[in-house]
């Protein structure tokens, strides 16, 4: 075995390791969150609520409400915070080597703008393009890929660069923002208040049913993403070389882009916007990990699922009984953390 092949098995049994350890860690504080909240539970508890609820008969029963606190809203939101992060941070870590901008995330290019536009509707006007239970998500979900729709036409007009991708992203998110505020300008106070709320982000919504909805998405769109790391790859190098080495780019390009935009909008329309996840987790990823995709995609999912676990253990506690909107929560994080990285690469931090 050659030192260079030596080196680079060694690499990758470390990056490995790492990615065990970080998932571990989401377990862990899995736990935290279940059991830790306006009512303390014991993890014991939660272990044998859990428990009972996979395998009837396991355990002995527990109150009735021990167990519906812990089945019915603290652990599908727990895993509703995984999984939001996970996506959110895997469409960031695609969309800003595709675009080859790294301020590129499912934020900056206008799909969270476009979900809140379509959520805004439903909640101020009443109507929308959909009516009925899930009036609300389903107008977001269209907002959102319209918003991914039009950047990808652009996209597919001869000579369109990457940055011409972003700064239509960039447009569309005030476009959507400012379409909110006129129809804000005009709204009841109380409708106002739940746009705003909408606009900021929660896990309120973070049910069984929902996740139910969220996850065949995610299952089918992730597994793709990260099968095209090593196209990613390619493409990083210059459009010339990866085509020379037989990649289609711009429709390489065009379908990762579809896809990021798809399971972005399958999440966000559930929880709103939440900012930072998908901006501030791939740099995360790639400053421990290095430009590899093959692991800064899973790495930055996880990276994600971490922060945004983190927040809502904040935002649940910080000022218990009062649970804060994630997305303020992750905006405190994300802003300081993201000029730190900045620093960082510009050799400033110490």
């Amino acid at each position: 075995m050659t030192p260079t092949l030596k080196k680079y098995r060694a690499d990758n049994f470390q990056k490995t390791v790492f990615l065990i350890a970080l998932i571990c860690i989401i377990i862990v504080l899995g736990f935290i969150s279940i059991t830790t909240g306006p009512l303390d539970i014991k993890a014991i508890d939660a272990f044998r609520v859990i428990i009972n609820k996979v395998a009837p008969g396991m355990c002995s029963e527990l109150p009735e409400y021990i167990t519906r606190t812990v089945w019915l809203l603290r652990l599908p939101r727990y895993l509703t915070a995984v999984l939001v992060g996970f996506t959110l941070a895997i469409a960031g870590a695609i969309m800003q080597p595709v675009l080859r901008n790294p301020l590129a995330s499912p934020f900056t290019l206008g799909i969270s703008a476009g979900a809140g536009f379509g959520a805004s509707l439903v909640l101020i006007l009443g109507a929308g393009i959909f009516s009925g239970r899930y009036s609300i998500v389903l107008n977001a979900f269209i907002f959102a890929a319209l918003s991914a729709f039009i950047i990808i036409l652009i996209s597919r007009r001869k000579n369109t660069s990457p940055e011409i991708m972003i700064l239509t992203g960039i447009a569309i998110s005030y476009f959507f923002t400012s379409c909110t505020t006129v129809l804000q300008v005009f709204a009841e106070p109380w409708a106002v208040t739940e746009v705003v709320f909408w606009l900021v982000g929660s896990l309120a919504k973070g049910t069984w049913e929902n996740l139910g909805y969220m996850f065949p998405v995610i299952a089918v769109c992730i597994p793709y993403l990260m099968f095209k790391s090593w196209d990613l790859d390619i493409i990083g190098t210059g459009d010339d070389a990866a085509k020379s080495m037989g990649i289609e780019v711009e429709r390489t390009r065009v379908s990762l882009m579809i896809v990021s935009s798809l399971v972005t909008a399958a999440v966000v329309c559930f929880t709103g916007t939440i900012g930072f996840i998908g901006l501030v987790a791939p740099h995360i990823a790639r400053m421990i990990i290095g430009n590899d995709n093959k692991f800064v995609i899973p790495t930055a999912g996880l990276t994600g699922a971490f922060l945004l676990v983190i927040s809502d253990l904040v935002a649940v506690n910080i000022v218990s009984p009062v649970i804060l909107p994630i997305g303020v929560v992750t905006s405190f994080m994300g802003v300081p953390l993201f000029v730190y990285l900045i620093l960082k690469r510009r050799g400033l931090a110490q």
